[in-house]
């Protein structure tokens, strides 16, 4: 029988924005972060294999940083995150950090991209919890009770055997918070997510546990806290699937009213947004590439950002791309620029 913990779900839990590789980067937390609900961000990972990196390498993963207090535009906190497995190097990075202004430390120890677990980071050091406490303490050591240091991690690698033992290893590295993807790395991002095995961990830790993974829905939120009986989770493809579902998860909490779903119109705009404050940036082509990413994400659930990303998906040109964007959203199917 599967035990569930069931907690006040109108209290105001936390919203956390996840970093997701290639995708969530300075101007997707930006606007991601300026209708109220998330409440902080964690930047794509810095990989550190083996030496100090200059201060450009965290600038460049973290913009954020040059002012001082890493905040988004709108003030939601920027935890900058680290990914590797030699505990000198990541210590030595996490001083560099420090001194750049990092205000909190995450290590990553969930991603599951073959290339990075050949390369011995992500969630490969899930096969040897040992080897987590020896990386958080390193790091914590490094930066003392300056800053945070905080862990994500999987249910395990290939199975679950590990999972727990995982979870002490980062508490009793030193982590002071962790973040749980409610699936083994083996189960990539196949549904369903295991939130029930989220509270087997939260239940024997003493540090806050948030839950991760495949909530897409104010629904998913309210089966994820119950059977994970966390306070706090934390958003990735569902907020880049759904722009509005953070603000709809913090006026339920707050109301207890449930808000209509986000108009396509809304979410063709903040694609619009993310060109033009990217298309000085980036090239061209890396723009066309990152909105048909993000619409990806989107057209599995919304039938609207599906016709159109049906229509532009072979559109390789910006411009023409955005045309058929900006027609979309006054129009059921848009036509395919000229």
């Amino acid at each position: 029988m599967v035990e569930v913990d069931v907690v006040n779900l109108l209290h105001d839990g936390r919203i956390g924005l996840a970093p997701m590789e290639g995708v969530i980067d300075a101007a997707t937390r930006d606007l991601l972060t300026r209708t109220a609900g998330i409440d902080w961000t964690v930047t794509e990972f810095v990989r550190v294999v083996d030496a100090r990196l200059p201060p450009r390498v965290f600038l460049r993963h973290c913009p954020e940083l040059a002012g001082g207090d890493p905040r988004t535009p709108s003030g939601a906190p920027v935890h900058l995150q680290l990914l590797g497995s030699d505990p000198v190097a990541l210590a030595a990075n996490a001083r560099q950090a420090l001194a750049l202004g990092a205000t909190s430390l995450d290590l990553n120890f969930g991603c599951p991209a073959k290339l990075v677990n050949r390369h011995d980071g992500g969630a490969s050091m899930l096969r040897t919890p040992w080897r987590l406490r020896t990386a958080v303490s390193a790091v914590h050591d490094a930066v003392g009770d300056v800053i945070p240091v905080t862990a994500k991690i999987r249910l395990g690698f290939a199975d679950r055997r590990l999972a727990l033992d995982c979870a002490r290893a980062t508490e009793d590295g030193g982590a002071s918070q962790l973040v749980v993807h409610a699936r083994t790395r083996n189960e990539g991002y196949r549904p369903p997510a295991h939130w029930e095995w989220i509270g087997r961990i939260r239940r024997r830790l003493s540090i806050p546990v948030i839950a991760n993974g495949d909530i897409w829905t104010l629904e998913d939120y309210w089966k994820a806290r119950t059977l994970s009986g966390c306070r706090d989770v934390m958003l990735g493809r569902g907020a880049l699937a759904d722009s509005g579902l953070a603000p709809r998860i913090r006026h339920w909490q707050g109301t207890g009213e449930h808000l209509p779903p986000t108009p396509w119109a809304d979410k063709a705009s903040l694609l619009l947004d993310y060109a033009a404050m990217q298309r000085s940036i980036l090239s061209s082509k890396t723009v066309v590439a990152r909105l048909k990413q993000w619409m990806n994400h989107m057209r599995g659930r919304d039938p609207e950002a599906a016709r159109c990303f049906q229509a532009l998906r072979r559109i390789t040109e910006l411009d023409d791309f955005l045309a058929g964007l900006r027609a979309s959203m006054t129009s059921e199917a848009p036509a395919l620029p000229a």
